[in-house]
């Protein structure tokens, strides 16, 4: 994914509102950008949000600024303002859903209602993390996205090639860790990989991921992406966090969006293979034996 096409758009949607209020708009780069792995019409969201907010609170005559600071394994690009600023005590609470501020710090604008919340997570759904900072009151106000650079982008392997049965002999005596808040689901999956001599562990949440992760140490987990309180997403950034790469723990996510958009934040979040549910069971054997093809016991 071109990120720099994907804000230039958002740029585009807010060029009118810009000019009627006299605000400059500047771009700054300090590198050439790397390629990301995401869903370009959200992230586009993302920063058509942050700009409309940027423009609307900024007076007659301001400059708001965009920059690009590739950093290691992530990109951050910041939207910066000279506009009204964000109280100290409002701050904490930017990204809450619902939450306006209010008072005599109040903005004369409608908004920051469930905005910023949603920017928020469709960021965290990229792997990503998004802050804000401001000096005060009429101090302007700065927003960094932070996205995580691909990493072999649109290397999800594809299972749709059918392996030899001889092939999936690899996977008797391997470790799976199946995780999915439907046990009926769990039971299917544990059922199908037995067949195969598959030691699999279960987990309904994410908490009972990272403690079976301790328990059986699998050496590959398959995920559902939609699950209560901390989703898979959620799940496999917190692996990835603590050390846990895809060379000791491959990961294949389970869900009902099956787009290449959701392909791309699979890959992006952590994930190596993406499957659709309901699952095909031969195919996920397929998927978990090419993630895993010698089993070293």
């Amino acid at each position: 994914m071109d990120i720099g096409a994907v804000v230039q758009n958002a740029l585009d949607n807010v060029v009118d509102s810009a000019r009627a209020k006299s605000i400059t708009i500047e771009q700054k780069q300090d590198a050439p950008l790397p390629t990301l792995a995401g869903d370009a019409a959200r992230l586009q969201q993302v920063f058509t949000n942050l700009l409309a907010n940027a423009v609307k609170f900024t007076p007659d005559g301001g400059r708001v600024v965009v920059r690009f600071q590739p950093e290691d394994s992530s990109l951050r690009v910041t939207v910066s303002d000279t506009g009204q600023g964000i109280s100290g005590d409002f701050l904490p609470h930017i990204f809450d859903s619902f939450r306006q501020e209010d008072g005599g710090h109040s903005r004369p604008h409608a908004g920051l209602g469930l905005g910023l919340s949603i920017v928020k997570r469709l960021v965290e759904m990229h792997g990503g993390t998004i802050t804000a900072e401001s000096a005060g009151k009429d101090r302007g106000a700065q927003f960094s996205v932070r996205l995580p650079v691909a990493a072999g982008a649109g290397s999800l392997i594809r299972a749709t090639e059918p392996l030899p049965l001889s092939d999936l002999s690899s996977l008797r005596g391997l470790r799976v860790l199946v995780v999915d808040d439907d046990d009926d689901a769990r039971m299917i999956v544990r059922r199908s990989l037995a067949e195969h001599g598959v030691e699999v562990s279960e987990a309904a949440s994410m908490d009972e991921a990272l403690a079976a992760m301790q328990l059986h140490h699998p050496q590959v987990m398959v995920s559902d992406i939609g699950m209560p309180i901390n989703d898979g997403y959620k799940l496999i950034r917190t692996l990835r966090e603590r050390g846990i790469d895809a060379s000791t723990l491959p990961a294949i996510a389970l869900t009902a969006f099956s787009q290449p958009d959701d392909r791309a934040v699979a890959s992006a979040s952590g994930f190596q293979a993406h499957l659709p549910k309901p699952v095909d069971l031969e195919a996920l054997k397929v998927a978990i034996a090419r993630l895993h093809p010698s089993n070293p016991g």
